[in-house]
């Protein structure tokens, strides 16, 4: 029997005028703008990731894929005779971002009232959506579908599909009680351990432990995945911040409001439920409390990352974000999940607890960084739907910045740190010679309105620019479902 899928066909009938290699080039190149051997971006605002102050009327080369030089516009140096140069007057360019919590999934629409709850592989849309949005290296926070996000980081790493860098984490490690029907619940420690050797085999990156695992599976996954030379996050609610921290976790996702080790009455390896928990921390849990200041003061002796993901949570407050700001990623979404959205967005504006909610995250993560830990981001385009990739992770920025942080800062947080965490400072994160030419060309300058981060309007990756708004036409209509 013959099955051939569509694109094979395709292929199959042009095999005698035109090799496929060729057509997935310019599928390829249908996206891109510039693409020359070497480039100068003239005249440019820098913003270079590190936290320092924006640099004015700069001059950025590009060769091989990497940034060769940067210097004052007024001095040509030793850039290439034959480079194309771009006059980008009024343009700022910023580190391409290191999106720390991102998925490959999204929650399907039209769930029936006694329905499970599913989610959809964004095979399409989300690597063309982080891309489009200034990610250029994204960890996956957990996979419902390990090896197609395998096989996608392969075809993009073959120049097959456009998107980032990918870090792939492996199948979620959790415990029995999950809401999920996609996840393995894990049996006992053995069990833990013969998933992270499987998946470490098949290329995973790193891994995630997930709300209902005991300390025990917890501790057997940490060392199977450090004994691999990987790291492991965590979404943790059955065990403790400070006990994770203990065990030897590498990062923390979401902040205080996941950590229910402040509860009364907690049980070990018990899960206390997530509303309950969110209830005591909104009512009664103080950050500046003696008690949560040792914590913080735990994470960070223990080299302990927090993967802030306000985007996300942002979506559990009342009338947040402004709907303006969500013109341009419900264009992305396809009708059904669309109207979900803005359905139960509707509820929300009947909740008094989020705002407290959000604004002792922002509180938490600022503290924390005053005490000298890592604090990385990523949007986390899950829950009930609304946060896109890319979409979401600009919008991380701006609420790093309601946060207290300053425009440069946000920026490092969503660039430098989460290089820093996974060992590429040395490559990316940053603008500096030497370093990969993963960068976002922007019509405005953040640092004086954050918003402006929504202006992208090339992505560089490896010296490639991608044009952003193509890619997101690309796949308008689809988030939901593709």
């Amino acid at each position: 029997m013959l099955i051939l899928q569509r694109g094979a066909v395709l292929c199959f009938a042009f095999t005698l005028s035109l090799p496929c290699a060729a057509q997935a080039k310019s599928a390829l190149s249908a996206y891109i703008r510039e693409n020359a051997p070497a480039l100068v971006l003239d005249h440019v605002r820098i913003i270079d990731g590190t936290g320092a102050a924006p640099q004015e009327d700069m001059r950025i080369v590009i060769t091989g894929g990497k940034i060769s030089a940067l210097h004052d516009a007024k001095s040509h140096g030793d850039d290439p005779a034959n480079a194309k140069v771009l006059d980008m007057t009024g343009k700022t360019v910023m580190p391409g971002l290191v999106g720390m919590h991102e998925h490959l999934f999204y929650p399907l629409p039209n769930r029936p009232a006694d329905g499970l709850g599913l989610y959809a592989e964004a095979a399409d849309s989300a690597p063309r959506l982080y891309l489009a949005g200034g990610v250029t290296t994204a960890r996956t926070g957990g996979s419902l579908e390990p090896y197609t996000d395998l096989e996608l980081k392969r075809a993009i790493e073959a120049g097959k599909i456009p998107g980032p860098k990918f870090d792939i984490t492996g199948p979620y490690l959790e415990g029995k009680g999950t809401f999920a029907i996609q996840m393995h619940q894990l049996s006992d420690p053995d069990d833990a351990a013969r998933l992270v050797d499987y998946w470490a085999a098949e290329g995973v990156t790193s891994f995630k432990a997930y709300n209902y695992l005991t300390a025990d599976e917890l501790k057997a996954a940490i060392d199977h995945a450090h004994a691999h030379g990987l790291k492991i996050t965590g979404h943790l609610c059955s065990v403790g911040f400070k006990q994770a921290a203990a065990l030897g976790i590498d990062n923390l996702e979401h902040g205080l409001v996941v950590d229910t080790e402040f509860f009364p009455g907690k049980k070990p390896d018990v899960c206390p439920g997530f509303r309950e928990n969110l209830n005591y921390i909104v009512q009664s849990l103080d950050v500046d409390a003696p008690a949560v200041h040792d914590m913080i003061s735990d994470l960070v002796a223990h080299h302990v990352a927090i993967t802030s993901t306000l985007a996300v949570m942002e979506t559990l407050t009342a009338n947040r974000p402004p709907m303006q700001r969500e013109s341009a990623a419900l264009k992305t979404m396809t009708v059904e999940a669309a109207k979900e959205y803005l359905t139960v967005r509707s509820t929300m504006a009947e909740q008094k607890t989020g705002e407290i909610l959000l604004h002792k995250e922002m509180q938490f993560e600022r503290e924390f960084v005053a005490s000298g830990g890592l604090l990385m981001a990523g949007c986390d385009p899950t829950s009930y739907g609304g946060v896109v990739p890319g979409f979401g992770d600009q919008r991380n920025l701006e609420l790093l910045v309601e946060a207290g942080f300053t425009a440069v800062e946000a920026i490092r947080i969503a660039s430098l740190n989460g290089a820093k965490y996974m060992g590429k400072d040395g490559e990316i994160g940053s603008i500096a010679p030497g370093k990969a030419a993963d960068m976002v060309v922007l019509g405005g300058n953040p640092a004086e309105k954050i918003e402006n981060v929504e202006k992208v309007e090339m992505v560089f990756k490896d010296g490639v620019g991608y044009d952003s708004a193509a890619l997101i036409r690309s796949v308008n209509g689809t988030v939901g479902i593709r």
